[in-house]
């Protein structure tokens, strides 16, 4: 079947981010005297919810108060984001030359979102296409922020080609019924996954899929 449609993940799909977050969180919590380390805090925070991810910390760690260690996350990295963010590798190349419908569909909040396609140069080509898990109240893998961005197009979910980084945005598509391209995401992590999706190591990838 002839995809008509391509929703896109932004978080270490389209923009380079979650190392750059990883890094504000590595620093907050240096602040408060923890250091569990960068690739144990990227193993929990890739692709999930953000809520989620500081209700750990603070079940782990309960001097951390939630509400505030969001709201410096929020501000440190939108600086961070502004000043450093880049477009993943042949980002900006393939969103500006599909002749297709597209959108992002994010666990973020709007505001990071436009932020991070702002800064990489992005952002025009998703006027008014932009789905974030807070503006519907569902976050991947519930399948309804999928479902929410295939109605954003008015594509049918089945003619539709999900480009997600994490485990997460996968489940959520294939519960959406979409089709899914894991970008980055080897077998290996997948399990049992694997043979349920395309799987893709450049971003270049994409038109063949489309074919």
């Amino acid at each position: 079947m002839r995809m008509e449609a391509v929703i896109f993940d932004c978080d270490g799909t389209l923009v380079d981010s979650e190392g750059l977050a990883v890094e504000v969180i590595v620093g907050l919590l240096d602040e408060r005297g923890i250091r569990p380390g960068y690739d144990a805090l990227m193993a929990r925070f890739h692709g999930g919810q953000f809520s989620v991810f500081v209700d750990a910390l603070c079940q782990d760690y309960p001097t951390i108060d939630p509400a505030t260690f969001t709201a410096e996350f929020r501000s440190r990295t939108q600086r961070v984001f502004r000043r450093d963010l880049k477009a993943m590798p042949g980002a900006r190349a393939l969103v500006s030359t599909l002749d297709i419908e597209k959108c992002v569909a994010s666990n973020g909040p709007l505001e990071k979102i436009e932020t991070s396609l702002g800064a990489t140069g992005l952002l025009q080509y998703f006027d008014n296409r932009i789905v974030s898990a807070y503006e519907v109240g569902s976050w991947k893998p519930d399948p309804g922020l999928v479902h929410a961005a295939c109605a954003s197009m008015g594509v049918p979910a089945a003619r539709c080609l999900l480009i997600e980084d994490s485990l997460p945005g996968v489940r959520a598509g294939l519960a959406a019924g979409v089709a899914v391209a894991a970008f980055r995401l080897g077998a290996d992590r997948l399990g049992e996954l694997a043979h349920k999706v395309q799987m893709i190591d450049e971003l270049a990838q994409v038109p063949l899929l489309l074919e």
